[in-house]
């Protein structure tokens, strides 16, 4: 079985739903990770149903990332892999597919024993793996640690569950120590940066715990803003995607400049790449779009990319010590 196959797509679910609510034309949204699965699902939805399906083969980064043009040339939107924000517009017709995890994680919380140092452990995950982290509990606390799992803000669907984004749900006072339930390094790393306590991430799918190690993540930031100190044309970067436009920040973010003596200029655009960056010639840029893009990216882009709180640094309203994790938070 492989990585995309272990989670439950729903593919009956969403037959119900066509056939209850009656759209004649269906829209599919996917994550990378599950576009295999696309054509699969689009074939047995119109051998089941009258209803004509058309796939995105846009990219698609979260349910901050909704296909608009997809929205609107179909009756209704099956969006794969996320869970739906408070503030998602065409809430009437897109439906969430969480795609929960069916990988057993009792195996890798019983490894994370042998590396947990604490014992009050916060407990975290994206929302695949929400299902799971009683079982986490369970496997834990029967070794006689102490877990939590808080509740984030309004962005957040599920206990313990992180973005890429917003680590609210990694805010407990009475843990130590983190452990991630997952694959990838950016959500760990995320908590981590926004935390300043250990975690440790445990990937199910292959039985693999270690300790993440924010150390170069923060060199690479470092860098980023002492090349920026001098810079005096600054172009900000805002996303026209739905969840991820922050205008009144960017605003906000050009008035800081202009009080430091900067020229900056607001840059909309929906997928932001280098490449789309390269005829902009500033000195630095300031992403207020999604905060992996800084991350990510780093060093691709034509000038710096920094973070708003970075920004905050190079203009001399933050100092380097109080360098945060930029965050989309919620209510």
């Amino acid at each position: 079985m492989s990585n995309s196959e272990a989670f439950d797509l729903k593919i009956e679910y969403m037959i119900e739903v066509i056939k209850r609510v009656g759209p004649k034309k269906v829209g599919l949204q996917f994550p990378e990770g599950f576009k295999r699965r696309a054509i699969g699902i689009a074939s047995r939805m119109e051998r089941a149903t009258d209803a004509a399906v058309e796939i995105s083969a846009n990219p698609c980064y979260g349910a901050c990332d909704l296909d608009t043009a997809l929205i609107n040339n179909n009756d209704i939107v099956f969006h794969f892999g996320h869970s739906e924000l408070n503030d998602t517009p065409y809430s009437k017709k897109v439906y969430f597919i969480e795609a929960a995890s069916s990988v057993d994680v009792k195996e890798v919380a019983s490894k994370a024993l042998e590396v947990l140092g604490s014992q009050h452990i916060g407990l975290i995950t994206t929302v695949q793996h929400v299902h799971k982290l009683e079982e986490v509990r369970r496997v834990l606390e029967d070794s006689g640690k102490h877990c939590v799992i808080t509740i984030g803000d309004s962005r957040m669907a599920h206990p313990g569950q992180v973005l890429g984004c917003n680590f609210s749900s990694a805010r407990a006072e009475d843990c130590d120590e983190y452990l991630y339930i997952g694959s990838g390094e950016f959500h760990p790393l995320g908590v981590s940066l926004a935390t300043g306590r250990p975690v440790y991430a445990a990937d199910p799918f292959v039985n693999e715990v270690h300790r993440v190690d924010p150390s170069n993540i923060l060199r690479q930031r470092s860098a980023s803003i002492a090349k920026s100190l001098d810079a005096s044309l600054i172009g900000i970067v805002v996303s026209t995607k739905t969840g991820q436009n922050r205008m009144q920040l960017a605003l906000s973010l050009k008035d800081m400049a202009k009080r430091h003596g900067k020229e900056a200029h607001i840059l909309s655009m929906d997928l932001i790449t280098p490449e789309q960056l390269l005829q902009f010639k500033v000195d630095a840029y300031v992403n207020t779009a999604c905060p992996r893009i800084a991350i990510d990216e780093v060093g691709r882009f034509p000038a710096p990319m920094l973070t708003p709180p970075e920004f905050e640094i190079v203009c001399g309203e933050r100092q380097w010590e109080e360098l945060v994790f930029d965050e989309i938070i919620g209510e």
